[in-house]
This record gives C-alpha cells, structure tokens and sequence, in this order.
C-alpha cells in the first residue's frame, strides 16, 4: 500500500469521523475512498461499516439508564430489529458486487436526499403527532434494520425519523434510542461482513484511525461548526458521488 493511498483513507476517515461528530454523514467520505482505492463495492461497503463501528458505539457511553427502559425491557423490539440488520447484512453479501455496483447511486441519491430533508421530516413529523400502531411500528423498524445492514448511509436519519412518530417527544431521549439502533444494527452487519470474509483490514484499520481522530476533533469543533453548513457540503458531496457513479 502506497503513502498515497494510505493519506485517502486515513483522510477519508478523518472527514468522515468529523462529520459524524458534528452533522452526520460521515459514510460519503469512507466508502467512495475504498472504492477508490480498488476495493469491490461489496468489499468497500462492508469494509466502511467496521471501520466506523466504534464511533456509534462510543456515542452511548454513559447512557445505561436510557438503553435499559427503551431497549433492554422491550426484547422483542430489538430482536426484530437485530434478525432485519442480519438480513440486510446477508443481503448485501448475497447481492454480489454487480448488483450492488448498479444499486450503489440509487442508495447514494436516496441517503443524500433523506440526509439533506432530515431535520426538515423531523421537525414536520412531531409538530404532526403523527403515530403509529405497534404492529406497524416493527414493521417499519424492520425495514430500516435491513436498509441498515444492507448499505446504512443515513440510518441514523431514518431511525430518528421513524422514533419521532413511534417513540415520545424527548428528542435527547430519541437520539440516544436512535444512537443504539444504529449501533445494533451497525454491530450485526460487521460480525457477518468480518465471518464472511468481506473486510479488508487495512484499509478497514486506516480508516478507522483517521475516524478515531475526526470524532475527537469534531466533539471540540462541534459548538464552533454550524452543522447547516456543513449538512449542505454534505449534501453537495453526495450529489457530486450520485452523478460520479451514475
């Protein structure tokens, strides 16, 4: 591996690691650079999703007591949504590299535009109160697990989306909700993509070095950064891959 490659990948994971910290969207920068590095898209997506697993596990230190009312007591809801993450995971490696090459703008245009639209739907679904039974609460957290496990760009869009018409009116209660959905599903699809032989840990290790620095310098840049901003660079950047890999 040459200091070329070496400095995108270990910078793709910065950038990617600021942005999550900061705005989300971290994926847009991780999986084009693995793909630009040779990887199949298979391979790269897989790849991507261990290398910044840690940052949405990081993100639920400190929050036992939510994780143990809305996740641990409720067994069903996260067995639902683990077996959905599995699938989607299991998906993914089933699909094959030229499937999911001629899916992959279709899934970037889609996470592009549910990133750029997010805060907007969120804002609309809670001054709605719109709810939804149970029955179709699982059914639609179930599909989001196997977006999650299949691709996961903009999961974390899609899941506070979802909890704001199936959950209470506590945002910071929400996204620590959310945080943990992403992290299961997260935490499935990498155990079946590392026992299926998909990862390549170099490039998995060097981006998830450079994700590891970007999280602790987004975490000081956070109160600095407008998120708007650096939400429509974001947005411009997956639009940008959209056209790329059209």
């Amino acid at each position: 591996m040459d200091m070329a490659t070496i400095a995108l990948l270990a910078g793709a994971g910065l950038l990617g690691g600021l942005c999550n910290a900061i705005a989300g969207g971290g994926t847009f920068f991780t999986f084009p650079a693995l793909l630009a590095v040779g990887l199949p898209p298979v391979t790269a997506g897989a790849t991507s999703a261990v290398a910044i697993w840690p940052g949405h596990a990081a993100s639920l230190i400190g929050e036992g007591a939510v994780l143990r009312q809305d996740l641990i007591a409720r067994p069903g809801r996260v067995t639902v949504f683990a077996l959905a993450s599995a699938a989607g995971a299991g998906l993914l490696l089933l699909s094959g590299d030229a499937l999911f090459r001629q899916l992959v703008p279709w899934l970037l245009l889609f996470a592009t535009l549910l990133f750029a639209a997010g805060p907007m739907l969120n804002r609309w679904l809670a001054r709605c109160g719109v709810s939804i039974g149970p029955v179709s609460a699982a059914c639609a957290e179930g599909g989001v697990a196997l977006y999650g496990g299949y691709f996961g760009a903009g999961l974390g869009v899609l899941l506070l989306a979802l909890l704001t018409v199936t959950g209470d009116d506590d945002l910071k209660r929400l996204n620590v909700v959310k945080n943990a959905l992403a992290t299961l599903a997260t935490s499935i699809a990498v155990l079946i993509f590392a026992f299926g032989g998909a990862v390549v840990w170099g490039p998995a290790a060097l981006v998830f070095l450079g994700a590891t620095a970007g999280g602790v310098i987004g975490g000081r840049l956070a109160r600095r950064v407008n998120p708007q901003t650096l939400r429509a660079a974001i947005v411009c950047l997956g639009l940008l891959l959209v056209w790329h890999y059209a």
